[in-house]
């Protein structure tokens, strides 16, 4: 399958990519469907079922929200922020839901919104939209959210899951060592390979102007959460942190802070607590690859970006082009899915990718960016997704700082080195994968273990 950097990044909303962003894509694509075989005027009433990750943390993530706003024609990447909550809580108190924002119908949330503990075999983030006529059902299908906003149906799955993407990219490549030994024969930089790629959907120009477009919205996110005081929502009363760690950054006033390998770790860490507190407030954010995981590559380039001399929007577009690769790699040879993988899916591979971002733009080899990107994926294997009260706060927010470090980390590392390691970027993510396979169903987004049962909530 062939996949675009702007696959992997995708302008949304948060808290969470697979349980936010997702569900609200696959109800707008459930509505457009009855609008196309005209059957939303027939329709008089509409139930969702929820299952697995999605009926367990889903109404901490705003899951059963998302999917209100889809049904009402509203999509991730254009919807007013500041008004889903208005628009929720008019549903819910006048019992009325406005398919695509016009065919309106009798709905009781308490009554159409069901949660099932069950999950169903091709992916624990599953969801059943039912509509029904006058006297009889009209139509039903199953949709599966499975990570960073992507969404299959069910007859894509028993067509073999994503669709296959028939372009025909002149370097495609499965594999880490396909990569490397592409970029070698053909004496291209990761990011000139991703470009002549991505040339295949759209101009080059096309490409860099969308990829700094998104990177403004990364940009804006930082600066909403550095702005923003206050209280995240859901419940824990978990203080937001960014705006008081900025203010201290820059009371502290030393010489050369830039210089300072403890100044550029505080840095990084305000930048990725910052964006994922906008994240868990709510607020407009860019997979990367997930919701969950939406700090660590904006903090780290962002450093980049205002503290390196040399910067340039160039290297903006070769740090997203080159992060992509080795996202594709982890999404389609293990996951990015933390209901699928843990968080390991999620804040590892987005540190990986990180790290190959910024490999790229320090002039790395291709092998020592592939070795960025292994050391910082290698370092998470394992890591368990357990969100404390079902909400993307703790402890996600400080993983992603914590995650953003290690990448700039792997980095310095591999830099280090000729691009010569003892394992392979590929083997690490084969055992990404199978470590998913083998962890507990509580430590993957279920908030049935972990912090999540062993933190006493406020």
């Amino acid at each position: 399958m062939a996949l675009s950097v702007f696959d992997l990044f995708k302008i949304g909303i948060g808290p969470s990519s697979s349980h936010t962003v997702g569900p609200m894509r696959a109800a707008c694509q459930f509505i457009q469907y009855l609008m196309e075989n005209k059957l939303i005027e027939e329709t008089r009433r509409v139930q969702i079922k929820l299952y697995g990750s999605l009926s367990a943390t889903g109404v901490g993530h705003g899951t059963d929200n998302a999917i209100l706003l889809g049904l009402m024609g509203f999509e991730p990447e254009t919807i007013d922020t500041d008004r889903v909550n208005s628009l929720v809580e008019t549903i819910k108190r006048d019992r009325v839901l406005r398919l695509n924002n016009h065919h309106p119908i009798v709905f009781d949330y308490h009554h159409d919104v069901i949660f099932l503990q069950e999950s169903l075999p091709y992916h624990p983030n599953a969801m059943t939209f039912t509509v029904w006529g006058q006297q009889a059902e009209i139509y039903s299908n199953t949709l599966y959210s499975i990570g960073g906003g992507f969404i299959v149906s069910q007859q894509q799955t028993q067509e073999g899951g994503l669709v296959n993407d028939k372009t025909r990219l002149p370097y495609p490549f499965s594999s880490a060592d396909e990569l490397l030994h592409l970029c070698k024969t053909h004496r291209l930089s990761v990011s000139n390979l991703m470009m002549e790629n991505e040339k295949c959907w759209r101009s080059e120009e096309e490409v860099r102007t969308k990829i700094l477009s998104i990177w403004c919205v990364m940009q804006k996110c930082i600066e909403n959460g550095i702005k923003h005081e206050g209280v995240l929502p859901g419940g824990l009363r978990v203080k937001r942190r960014a705006h008081q760690f900025h203010q201290r950054l820059l009371d502290a006033n030393k010489p050369n802070i830039i210089t300072s390998t403890l100044s550029a770790m505080e840095w990084i860490n305000l930048f990725a607590l910052a964006v994922n507190e906008e994240n868990a407030a709510g607020g407009r954010v860019v997979t990367a690859p997930t919701n969950g995981a939406a700090g660590i590559i904006p903090a780290v380039l962002h450093y980049y970006m205002k503290f390196s001399p040399k910067a340039c929007e160039e290297d903006v577009v070769k740090f997203f082009l080159s992060a992509t690769s080795v996202g594709i790699l982890c999404k389609l040879n293990a996951s990015i899915s933390g209901a699928e993988v843990g968080c390991q899916g999620e804040v590892g591979s987005a540190c990986a990718m990180a790290a190959a971002g910024l490999a790229e733009v320090l002039g790395a080899t291709p092998e020592q960016l592939e070795n960025a990107a292994e050391i910082g994926l290698e370092h998470n294997l394992g890591l368990t997704c357990d969100p404390v009260g079902g909400l993307v706060q703790v402890p996600c927010i400080e993983r992603n700082a914590i995650a953003a470090v290690k990448a700039v980390n792997a980095v310095q590392i591999a830099l280090r080195g000729d691009g010569h390691h003892f394992v392979s970027l590929d083997k690490v993510i084969r055992t990404m994968k199978e470590t998913g396979k083998d962890m507990s169903e509580k430590y993957k987004e279920t908030s049935q273990g972990g912090l999540a049962v062993n933190t006493i909530e406020c």
